[in-house]
């Protein structure tokens, strides 16, 4: 008989308690062992492992198979797991044997972004809860296959944008519609990365022992294995990936629309290029401004390679502006910089809005903690209302990040046609929403 036995008893604290007190877990206590929640991850190098290692931090959960195409990674993460738990996982090349086990519950998915879609969507017709590494995916198609699969299975499907379970994000989104701030009339959001350093071209070599190139590859197009390809820095081709738009934007792009409560753009345009980089071995653009404009405010994203000083003297983060004032936000907290009657070109009147205590995140509270907390809550309850980033979230922020790298393949201002789901009057555009599987590999049917 398949184990489906979800907890009903409330073993880890309320959202809201955990938010409003400095403990993130209840103290520890012995779990049956037919009460905890099994875990199966697909793809362990990077997040993946992240997300489970969180997940770990709470008694009720449990590892219980590894699936991953390196065997050297999977040989690491035995000896991380063997460090936190006495059980022995399971171990799988092959995804699909590890979706075969009935004993698992729920899946975290860290693949290449362009191996998201078919384990999840494979994932939840096996009955299982899905955990999925953002974004979503690499095309819109495949971002709407997604969504279709989990409202025709009703299973949990939690995001990893974890920035959705800050609490300080929470106070700046409630703020953002208070309407304190005004008419919002521009959202600025960007991600300058000065630790990225040029990716040094290096010749194809033949694939590691131990590694399973060919089903890495997957629905990617054949090419040689370069290590330039592998592992993190997939995300500068466009095989795998969409660069910094798709791998950071997806982050601070969901805060923006989900505060402002929009979905989709009228239309967008975008510009830039490898600028900082010119000759390095990868394709996606190093430096890239791209301009939605939405039914009542635009949003300006830019992200630059090499350098940290970016807008408001933050690296990264999103800026509300407003008649009445600019609420600033990124990982380390909130501010607000109000706006003041003009008397003249010299002289500030009286300010347009009540001054804002400026919020730092307290040290202590770990946003991916919270976030890996609240799909094991609504896991157990079988719930995915009681998720902070449901894959419809995940959907919007990685459908409106594609379209400005749409934007920019296409060197056009792109119109988007919402009861269409299709860019108007460009087939070049809607050519790349779509999904192009290759080695024999075909889209899911949900």
């Amino acid at each position: 008989m398949k184990r489906r036995r979800f907890i009903k008893k409330a073993s880890l604290a309320s959202s809201a308690a955990v938010l409003a007190g400095p403990h993130i877990y209840p103290v520890s206590t012995k779990v049956s062992p037919n009460d905890k929640i099994q875990l199966g991850v697909i793809g362990c190098n990077g997040m993946g492992w992240s997300n489970v290692n969180s997940m770990l931090k709470m008694d009720d959960v449990d590892l219980i198979a590894i699936c991953d195409v390196d065997q050297g990674v999977i040989n690491r993460r035995q000896g991380d797991y063997g460090k936190l738990r006495k059980n022995q996982p399971a171990v799988h090349g092959d995804y699909r044997e590890l979706l075969a086990n009935p004993e698992i519950d729920a899946v975290v998915i860290g693949t290449p972004d362009h191996w998201h879609c078919m384990p999840m969507v494979e994932a939840l017709a096996s009955g299982k809860h899905v955990f999925v590494e953002k974004p979503i995916s690499n095309t819109i198609e495949e971002c709407n296959l997604m969504v279709e699969a989990a409202k025709k299975y009703q299973k949990v499907v939690q995001v990893g944008q974890w920035q959705r379970s800050g609490p300080h994000y929470q106070k700046a989104i409630d703020l953002v519609r208070s309407g304190k701030l005004g008419n919002i009339r521009l959202v600025k959001v960007w991600a300058y990365q000065g630790w990225m350093k040029p990716v040094n071209k290096i010749p194809d070599e033949p694939a590691p022992a131990g590694v399973d190139y060919d089903f890495w590859l997957g629905p990617a197009r054949q090419r040689p294995f370069n290590r330039n390809r592998f592992h993190f820095n997939f995300r500068w081709f466009w095989d795998y990936a969409g660069g910094l738009m798709t791998d950071w934007g997806v982050h601070e792009i969901d805060i923006a629309l989900y505060a402002m409560q929009a979905l989709a753009p009228v239309s967008v345009m975008a510009t830039g290029g490898k600028l900082a980089y010119p000759d390095d071995a990868s394709e996606t653009p190093d430096t890239l401004q791209a301009v939605f404009q939405y039914e009542n405010f635009s949003m300006l994203w830019e992200h630059a390679t090499g350098i940290d000083h970016g807008p408001y003297g933050r690296r990264e983060g999103i800026a509300f502006i407003g008649n009445n004032g600019t609420l600033v936000v990124n990982r380390q907290g909130y501010e607000v910089l109000v706006e003041h009657e003009a008397v003249n070109y010299h002289t500030k009147g009286a300010a347009k809005m009540e001054s804002v205590e400026a919020f730092e995140k307290p040290r202590e509270l770990n946003y991916l903690d919270l976030h890996t907390q609240n799909f094991i809550e609504a896991v157990k309850s079988n719930d995915p209302s009681k998720l902070n980033t449901p894959i419809e979230s995940g959907s919007v922020a990685a459908i409106n990040a594609q379209m400005g790298n749409i934007a920019y393949k296409t060197g056009s201002k792109v119109y988007w046609d919402p009861a269409k789901s299709s860019f108007i009057k460009n087939e070049n555009a809607n050519k790349l929403m779509r999904a192009k599987y290759h080695n024999g590999w075909k889209l899911p049917n949900p």
